[in-house]
């Protein structure tokens, strides 16, 4: 196994010049550094699809710059507010060990930084590498406002796989024609589900075959023998994503920065939020390949983007058209239909941790939530546009999220602010019934609160994560602040504790930081409280959680400094 060598890569490869960089070059000989950026969003003109319209971005970047450190390393990043929103970047899967500061969901951990103020997250990665990403955790602003966060193994370790010849991170997301933050206005003030978007996008780009897309179409070029590693992250804001490259089998090898037992697959799937990285020989005919991506959607009768992102693997030596002298134009992968839910779940089967890892296994907190759409009843009108006169909700264990406005949870924690949230959140749903049955109208209205679950320092968590059916049954990415947690168990139905607890993977189960709970079924996760703050639990679909479909978790200080919060920084965001 060849050892990974980062001495002769410039660290601030791909970032456009607008980026501030203090070196250009990390030192061999050290095991971990201090990174510094500076990001400064800002509306930026961007044309798609015909037309173009102002963009809010980080340095002028859609998608922004690509971050590059090493499992140890310190980054300090200066975020400059220049666009007309309020904003906060989240390290998506970034533990934030003694940092919660830093984590970045807006009035959960921090308010968010003001037009024409900064804020500089400062945060250490620890006994993490791949591919992780940041975005925006404001609103719908991370429609565009997002990149990758790549973490590469400490100076003499090694990727537990071949040394790739080359790496490439691609970025998935979608684009609406309108500012992403007009269609959020539109559903708020209307109650109804949001319009989707008008493309996706690969790298920022729709591809071949959309309007006026074409010229600006993503090309990656490879060399016929190359290992190519992807580092395919699914930023799209309300859509789980099919991804497939035409005649070419994909390797995956890691999910979310953990590695897991490296197996075959013609078509992958992630939920918004997810990451997955994948090995790809380039052995096939010297020619142009498309790579693409569609929508997976789970829910019946609900509307979806049906349509197809497209890019160009090429080989360098690819022949070109006799007639025309121009490359020949690559064929469309097969994907799988758009509701093909047996796909899906094989191949989230086959994820599993490369070894035997050490799961909870003696629970001190037993959790059972529900999670899933509702409506809320309301006077017929221009507000009440949902199904049957209602607007929509969202909830776990019937409790929609609401967010506060004059503190952030965490500072309201710190400093005893009283009035900003309970910890009363419930630790099972407060009526039973069955969950991906036909459910009585009288449960499809939630209430709605600032509820957290307390939780012990070091204390053994095990959740079952249910979809719900009150208005459709759903696949529900869910994703989990400043912890990962092993996926011990999946299923369809109504989770039977007697039955399905004897089938849980304590072994090998896969590591993850969001995980798709299946449409009208369950998920178990576990993990250790190890991390002392307030840590939010939402759904990666931007519309679920704009509804409330989300929580917070208060994990308790332990003993010593370690496992203390420590203070705010001093340029800590105003509410």
């Amino acid at each position: 196994m060849k050892a990974y060598n980062l001495c002769h890569k410039p660290r601030c490869n791909g970032l456009s010049l607008g980026l501030l960089i203090v070196f250009d070059f990390l030192s061999c000989f050290a095991y971990a550094e201090t990174l510094y950026h500076e990001f400064v969003v800002e509306a930026t003109p961007q044309k798609r699809l015909c037309r173009t319209r102002s963009v809010i971005t980080v340095n002028g970047q859609f998608p922004g710059p690509t971050l590059e450190a090493r499992d140890g390393d310190t980054l300090v990043i200066k975020v400059i507010n220049s666009a007309r929103y309020n904003v906060s970047i989240h390290w998506h899967g970034i533990h934030q060990k003694g940092t919660p500061w830093a984590d970045g969901p807006e009035y959960v951990t921090q308010c968010p930084i003001q037009p024409g103020a900064s804020y500089t997250y400062r945060f250490t990665i620890e006994d993490q590498e791949g591919t992780l990403w940041w975005h925006a955790h404001s609103r719908w602003l991370r429609a565009t406002v997002y990149g990758a966060l790549i973490i590469y193994p400490k100076p003499g370790s090694s990727y537990p796989f071949s040394m790739p010849n080359l790496e490439i991170p691609i970025l998935l997301g979608e684009w609406w024609n309108r500012d992403p933050l007009d269609v959020l206005r539109q559903a708020i003030f209307t109650g109804a589900g949001p319009n989707v978007s008008d493309a996706y996008t690969i790298n920022g780009q729709p591809g071949d075959l959309y309007r006026c897309s074409r010229k600006g179409t993503v090309k990656f070029f490879v060399n016929f023998g190359d290992l190519v590693l992807l580092r395919i992250i699914n930023a799209a804001l309300n859509q789980q994503l099919f991804f497939t490259i035409t005649n070419h089998k994909l390797t995956v090898v890691g999910a979310d920065a953990a590695y897991n037992k490296p197996f075959t697959a013609s078509v992958i799937i992630l939920g918004p939020g997810q990451t997955t990285n994948v090995l790809l020989s380039a052995d096939q005919t010297p020619r142009r390949y498309y790579m693409a991506a569609r929508a997976y959607t789970s829910a019946q009768n609900v509307p979806f983007d049906n349509t197809t992102t497209t890019a160009i693997l090429e080989y360098i030596a690819a022949p070109c058209s006799v007639q025309k002298g121009i490359p020949l134009r690559p064929t469309l992968p097969r994907l799988p239909a758009y509701n093909d839910t047996t796909t899906v779940t094989a191949f989230s089967r086959q994820l599993k941790s490369p070894t035997r890892v050490n799961v909870p296994t003696e629970i001190d907190e037993s959790l059972f939530f529900t999670v899933g759409l509702g409506f809320v009843n309301c006077i017929p009108g221009p507000q009440c546009q949902g199904p049957n006169n209602t607007r929509f909700a969202a909830s776990i264990n019937n409790v929609s999220f609401v967010l506060p406005r004059k503190a952030s949870l965490l500072q309201a924690y710190y400093q005893n602010i009283p009035g900003v949230f309970t910890t009363d959140f419930p630790a099972v749903p407060p009526v039973t019934f069955d969950y991906t049955g036909n459910v009585s109208r009288a449960l499809w209205q939630p209430v709605f609160g600032t509820k957290l679950y307390q939780l012990e320092f070091s204390s053994r968590v095990q959740i079952v994560l249910q979809d719900t059916a009150i208005l459709a049954a759903e696949d529900h990415p869910m994703h989990l602040h400043g912890y990962d947690f092993y996926v011990v168990g999946q299923g369809f139905g109504n989770f039977d504790p007697g039955r399905d607890t004897a089938n849980f993977n304590l072994i090998d189960p896969p590591q993850r930081n969001t995980i798709d709970v299946p449409v009208g079924g369950w998920a178990v996760i576990r993990f250790v409280a190890d991390n002392p703050g307030v840590w939010l639990m939402h759904c990666h679909i931007d519309a679920h959680l704009t509804w409330g479909l989300a929580m917070s978790f208060l994990v308790e200080d332990g003993v010593g400094e370690s496992q203390l919060i420590m203070p705010p920084p001093e340029d800590f965001p105003p509410c």
